[in-house]
């Protein structure tokens, strides 16, 4: 939230905006206004945009509210400082606990054709090198629509099962939450750094793109924890 003069309103939101506020799920450039009228006295080593130092100056306002994630804070309010007018901005910031529509934990994804259940299952003990992975009876033959969430994902079980997944790929199953597919899908646990391994390509990736200068080299280091007899 903050206060702009009528006239610079279109401006600071405009530049905020631009700079990812406003995005509420499937719309974006939202916000909220009310006018008002604000007061100040620029003191004797101001330099104001508006008014006259040591006198008491009035102006027509508005209350601009938008909402952003907050990874975009940084960017959001070098925007704000950009395009406000005045010299001292008055500003604050509330955190919501609104769910984030944009964000999540894991992603459901469906495979281009129908595949063995077992025949999956072994492909994802391949793929992730892993020495076993734990999971539930096989429901049906084949599957297709696949829900993952690496490391530890327990608490997405009924999330998945609401999404139509026939399998829920994640790690750090106990044995009780094994009883909480309630014969919907097929839980599969590969193991919690198994299910993370692979994550050191995306930052390699990341970096790469973003500091094209600098060398990024893969660790060999690895930190499982957990050997397998």
């Amino acid at each position: 939230m903050t206060f702009v003069p009528r006239i610079h309103l279109k401006l600071v939101l405009d530049a905020l905006h631009k700079a990812g506020a406003g995005q509420v799920g499937k719309y974006n450039e939202c916000s909220f206004t009310v006018d008002g009228v604000g007061t100040f006295k620029p003191g004797h080593e101001a330099n104001p945009v508006i008014g006259q130092r040591g006198k008491t100056e009035e102006v027509q306002e508005a209350r601009l509210e938008v909402i952003y994630a907050t990874h975009l804070e940084k960017k959001i309010l070098a925007a704000l400082r950009e395009a406000h007018p005045y010299e001292e901005i008055a500003y604050y910031a509330t955190r919501l606990a609104n769910v984030n529509q944009d964000l999540g934990a894991g992603l459901v994804g469906r495979l281009a054709q129908p595949e063995d259940a077992l025949s999956f299952l072994s492909r994802v003990k391949s793929a992730l090198k892993t020495a076993v992975v734990r999971h539930t009876r096989v429901l049906k033959p084949t599957v297709q629509r696949i829900a993952i969430c690496g490391g530890a994902g327990a608490f997405l079980i009924q999330d998945a099962i609401r999404a139509g997944a026939d399998v829920f790929v994640t790690a750090d199953l106990k044995y009780h939450d094994f009883f909480e597919h309630n014969d919907r899908l097929i839980l599969a646990d590969p193991g919690h750094y198994e299910s993370e391994q692979f994550t050191i390509d995306l930052l390699v990736e990341v970096l790469s793109k973003k500091f094209v200068t600098f060398a990024v080299n893969f660790s060999n280091t690895s930190t499982n924890p957990i050997s397998y007899l």
